[in-house]
């Protein structure tokens, strides 16, 4: 079992997600702001092994613009050694990476222009998987899509264009039961079809089910992982805000639900990633209870953990520059 967080990590000073407006586009600022994120990605990920803190999930925005067609610099060659430093630094260590494509990412979408945009997508991503060079555990974490009036055509849709993705994003895609359209049940349809694993959420599969009790659930979506070509069942964990719309998550990990959710795996391996607003905070809090579980090794002799402010308090939030918009995405 492994435990992480997504995306950014809200203790140190840089960030893996710089970007800039497409407008702003020139090739000297793309080497800049990917040299940035690479080297941060890396703290990231040292300070993650010093906590014990080995699955992470990488950003989208690690390269700018890679999949839209302004972008022509060969960056896959350019920063080809700093990708497999990376590699061999996360392989090193035991850890499990993902990336979790943005909701622009539609490949049931019926238009055209958008699912090849999606396409385009997905193999940036998983090319720089394939740079690191990480074996098909590493994952690329998708939603069914979009409902369009017709459960039926939309999932037959995105089973066709899933044919179609090169082998290389194939082997990496796994697709995650949603909270408001597409359950574990239409998930379970997907992998009969095209045998996706399914990258269980239990706090959509509380929103969203048809009965299935959550130890159940688990093990109905732990089935759908090769043991070897996917690894164990990479899964996300939150729970809802108290007093907040349904479907909110939580800003800091619950530790009793927290507990009480573990009792439901009974004995099931799975990679926790935490939902969580807080992020490593709630991590470290996680990977103490499951340290004295006995489910992640012990820390180390004379290790001292982060103090952060008490579950439920807010954590100072440090600047970010912008995102690029969902128009400079595959969703156009």
């Amino acid at each position: 079992m492994k435990i992480g967080y997504p995306c950014m990590n809200n203790s140190l000073d840089c960030t893996s997600a710089s970007t800039f407006r497409l407008a702003s586009y020139y090739e000297e600022r793309l080497v800049q702001t990917v040299a940035s994120n690479l080297a941060c990605l890396r703290r990231i990920l040292e300070y993650n092994v010093a906590h014990g803190l080995l699955f992470f999930r990488i950003g989208s925005d690690i390269v700018p613009f890679a999949s839209h067609a302004v972008n022509t610099f060969p960056w896959q060659t350019h920063f080809a050694a700093e990708f497999r430093a990376l590699g061999d630094y996360i392989k090193a260590h035991g850890m499990r990476i993902s990336l979790h494509p943005d909701q622009f990412v539609v490949l049931n979408s019926p238009n055209p222009d958008i699912v090849q945009r999606s396409i385009a997508e997905l193999v940036y991503q998983g090319s720089m998987l394939d740079l690191m060079g990480l074996d098909s555990t590493a994952k690329l974490q998708i939603h069914l899509g979009g409902l369009y009036g017709d459960r039926e055509a939309a999932i037959a849709r995105f089973i066709a264009v899933w044919h179609t993705l090169p082998p290389a994003v194939q082997i990496r895609v796994v697709v995650e039961n949603d909270d408001r359209l597409f359950s574990l049940q239409d998930c379970l349809q997907l992998h009969a079809a095209t045998g996706l694993p399914i990258l269980f959420d239990n706090f959509h599969h509380e929103c969203l089910n048809h009965g299935e009790p959550m130890a159940e659930a688990l093990r109905l979506a732990a089935a759908t992982w090769h043991p070897t070509r996917d690894g164990v069942m990479m899964m996300d964990y939150s729970s809802q805000a108290r007093g907040e719309r349904k479907g909110k998550h939580v800003s800091a990990m619950e530790e009793d639900l927290f507990q009480d959710f573990l009792q439901q795996l009974q004995g099931l391996d799975v990679d926790i990633m935490l939902e969580i607003k807080d992020k490593e905070a709630s991590a470290h809090r996680a990977c103490s209870i499951l340290r004295n579980l006995a489910l992640v090794p012990a820390a180390p002799a004379g290790y001292v953990p982060p103090i952060f402010p008490e579950a439920g308090q807010p954590v100072a939030a440090k600047s970010r520059k912008p995102r690029k918009s969902a128009a400079a995405g595959p969703a156009g």
